[in-house]
C-alpha cells in the first residue's frame, strides 16, 4: 500500500479514511527564528517543568526523542515512539474530533506540523508542534496513561456529535489559524472571535461529543494530578505554555476534584482556565471515561441513542439486539407510547454489518436510497422472531415462498413473499427479505412493493448507538478535511534578514566555531536593524557567557533596557535566569 507518509507497525494499521489528515511535515519551512523560539521554550520548561510537572514528564522528553535543541523530525519521533508502541503523524492544525480521537484509538498521536511564532512564545490558542509533541508526547511513554489514552479515543471516536459541532470546530480552527498568523487583521480575528463566542453560547444541550470533549479538555490538555494542595502538571496545554503552566498553580485557579462532573464544564480555548480539575492518579481517569461511557449511545441505545443520531445529521450506526448493524444517516424514528422505538429509517447510502463487517450484498450500492426497518417483538407472539428455530420460523409461516403477514407490537405489519433470511455463526436470523412487500404503520406507508426488494433487519431492541460506521471499509469518504488551511506566512525582507542573523547564530552554537568578532558583528546588526528582538540578544549572551568574552556585559545591560517593553520583560527574565554564571 503506498501512501504519501511514512509507514511502520503502528500507522500501517490506520484506516485509509484516516490518511487524507496527514501531511508531510513541513520541516524545510521551519525558520531559524522557529528554532530558537522551540529551543527557549524547551529549556524553560524542563528547567521549571522538572519541579512542577508529572515525573514521566522528563523521563518522557527522552523515551519520546525530543530534543530541546531543535524541532524533531517526524521520522525521527516515529522511531523511538514505536518502541512504547505507539506513532506520529503530522496534520494541519485542528482536525475534526471524531477523527482526532480515532487516531488515538490506533494508538497515533496527531501532531500539527505548525510551529508558534515569536509573537505567541507563552501560549498559542493554535495547536502547534511544542503543543503535540513537547506537551502530549512525553506523558505516553507512561503505561497506564497511554492506555488511558488510547481508550478515550477508542470510546471519544464513537461519541455522537450535533449538527452544530461541526460547526463549532470548524470556527474554532479558523480563529486559530488567524490568531498564530502575524499577516491576518484585526477586523477578521474579531469577526473569527464573535462567531466563537456567539456559538459556545448557543450551544444547547451538550452533544455525547461536546462532554467527551470537555472531558478530554479538562485531562489530556489541561489536567492536573496529585492532591489539591500540591498538584502535579500533566496536561498538554498546561505543559506547552510557558505562561500558563506557571499561572495554573497559582491559588487563584480554582482546583476541583476531577469527577464526571466535568464532561459539563465548558471551555473557552481563547482565554486562561479559570479552573482546573486534579486526579489523584491516572487509573482515576480511566474510571471516570468508563462511566461516562455508561451514558453514552454505544452502551445504552434505545431511543434515545437514535434520536442522537437524527440530530447530530451525521453518518452513524444502531446495532440490535441480534448483532446486525446498521449504518446510515437516520432521519427518523417511530417510537410507541410506552418511547420505545418501534421503527427506524435511514436516508441516503446505508450499509449492514455483523460485528463490524459488512454483509455481502447489503453495502452502499445496494442500499443507495436509505434503508428502514422495525424493531421490536410480533404481536400475540412470544418467541421474538431473533430466538425462532427453523421450526418455530416454519410453524409462524417465516420461510422461503411463503406469503406472510407480520404485525408487530408497535402496530408496524410487514405483508409480502420471503426470498430468505441470513443468519449469523450462531445460527440467529439477523435479516429477512421480502418481494411484493408493503410495510406500513397505520395509514402511513413505509415501504412500496415498487421500490424492490425489502430487507427487513430483526431485532427486540437497539443496543447499541454510536458515531461513525460499523465497517469503516463501507464508506468510501469517511470525514471531511476542512476547506480552511492553514495560512503559509509571508515574510518580509527585513524578516529574513534576521532570520539569517539567527542561522548564523545557530551554527556558531552548533560547530562550536564561537568567537567573540562574530558575535559583536551580529550584536551590532541587531542594535541597528532589529532593535525590537529580544530572543537573539539573549542567545548571544548565553554564547558569551559560556566563552567568558567581554562583550557578555555589554549584552547583558542592552537586555537590562530592552526589559522596559513590558512585553519583554518576563521572557528576558526567565532567559537571563537560565545562565546561572550571571547570577553568580
Amino acid at each position: 500500500m503506498k501512501t504519501h507518509f511514512e509507514l511502520n507497525e503502528v500507522t500501517k494499521k490506520l484506516p485509509k479514511h484516516l490518511h487524507k489528515f496527514v501531511v508531510k511535515q513541513p520541516y524545510d519551512e521551519y525558520t531559524a527564528q522557529n528554532q530558537a523560539v522551540w529551543r527557549y521554550v524547551m529549556r524553560m520548561n524542563v528547567d521549571y517543568l522538572s519541579r512542577v510537572a508529572h515525573e514521566s514528564y522528563v523521563d518522557g522528553l527522552q523515551k519520546t526523542g525530543i530534543s530541546v535543541e531543535s524541532i524533531p523530525h517526524m521520522e525521527g519521533m516515529n522511531r523511538i515512539l514505536k518502541e512504547i508502541g505507539w506513532a506520529a503523524v503530522s496534520v494541519d492544525g485542528f482536525i475534526p474530533p471524531n477523527a482526532f480521537m480515532e487516531f488515538q484509538a490506533y494508538n497515533v498521536l496527531v501532531i500539527a506540523s505548525d510551529m508558534r511564532t515569536i509573537d505567541h512564545i507563552e501560549y498559542t490558542p493554535a495547536p502547534d508542534i511544542i503543543h503535540e509533541a513537547a506537551g502530549h508526547a512525553p506523558i505516553i511513554a507512561n503505561p497506564e496513561y497511554a492506555e488511558y489514552l488510547r481508550r478515550f479515543g477508542e470510546i471519544g471516536s464513537k461519541a455522537i456529535s450535533s449538527a452544530k459541532d461541526y460547526e463549532m470546530y470548524e470556527a474554532i480552527r479558523l480563529l486559530s489559524i488567524l490568531k498564530e498568523n502575524p499577516n491576518s487583521s484585526q477586523k477578521e480575528i474579531n469577526e473569527a472571535q464573535e462567531k466563537v463566542e456567539w456559538l459556545q453560547n448557543n450551544m444547547g444541550e451538550l452533544s455525547e461529543m461536546a462532554q467527551i470533549r470537555n472531558l478530554h479538555w479538562w485531562t489530556v490538555e489541561y489536567g492536573l494530578i496529585g492532591t489539591l494542595d500540591d498538584p502535579k502538571i500533566y496536561g498538554a496545554g498546561l505543559l506547552s505554555s510557558i505562561g500558563e503552566s506557571k499561572w495554573c498553580m497559582k491559588d487563584e485557579v480554582k482546583k476541583i476534584p476531577y469527577t464526571l462532573d466535568a464532561a459539563n464544564v465548558s471551555f473557552d480555548i481563547t482565554k486562561p482556565q479559570p479552573q482546573l480539575f486534579v486526579t489523584p492518579n491516572f487509573a482515576h481517569l480511566s474510571l471516570v471515561l468508563e462511566q461516562y461511557a455508561n451514558t453514552m449511545g454505544i452502551r445504552t441505545g434505545g431511543l434515545k441513542g437514535v434520536q442522537k443520531l437524527i440530530d447530530s445529521k451525521n453518518l452513524g450506526t444502531i446495532e440490535l439486539s441480534t448483532g446486525i448493524q446498521v449504518s446510515g444517516i437516520f432521519t427518523n424514528v417511530i417510537q410507541d407510547e410506552k418511547n420505545r422505538p418501534i421503527y427506524i429509517q435511514t436516508t441516503g447510502p446505508t450499509a449492514l454489518a455483523n460485528r463490524d463487517k459488512e454483509l455481502i450484498g447489503h453495502g452502499i450500492e445496494y442500499h443507495a436510497e436509505g434503508f428502514g426497518s422495525p424493531i421490536g417483538k410480533l404481536k400475540g407472539i412470544n418467541i421474538p422472531i431473533e430466538h425462532m428455530s427453523p421450526r418455530d420460523l416454519e410453524a409462524y409461516g417465516i420461510y422461503e415462498g411463503k406469503q406472510v403477514s407480520l404485525e408487530f407490537e408497535g402496530g408496524v405489519k410487514v405483508a409480502g413473499e420471503v426470498i430468505t433470511g441470513t443468519r449469523d455463526l450462531r445460527g440467529r436470523i439477523q435479516l429477512v427479505s421480502f418481494k411484493n412487500c408493503t410495510v406500513t404503520h397505520g395509514d402511513k406507508m413505509l415501504f412500496h412493493p415498487d421500490w424492490g426488494i425489502y430487507d427487513m433487519a430483526v431485532g427486540v431492541e437497539i443496543k447499541a448507538a454510536y458515531s461513525g460506521p460499523a465497517d469503516v471499509n463501507s464508506f468510501e469518504d469517511l470525514g471531511k478535511v476542512s476547506e480552511t488551511k492553514t495560512h503559509k506566512i509571508n515574510y518580509s525582507d527585513s524578516e529574513r534578514e534576521l532570520y539569517k542573523l539567527y542561522t548564523e547564530v545557530r551554527e556558531m552554537r552548533e560547530s562550536n566555531s564561537t568567537s567573540e568578532e562574530k558575535i559583536s558583528a551580529v550584536f551590532q546588526q541587531l542594535q541597528t536593524k532589529f532593535s525590537n528582538d529580544w530572543l537573539l540578544p539573549l542567545e548571544l549572551l548565553e554564547l558569551a557567557v559560556e566563552k567568558e568574552y567581554e562583550i557578555k556585559n555589554e549584552l547583558k545591560a542592552y537586555l537590562e533596557n530592552l526589559k522596559s517593553n513590558q512585553s519583554y520583560t518576563t521572557l528576558i527574565e526567565n532567559g537571563l535566569h537560565l545562565l546561572p554564571q550571571l547570577q553568580a
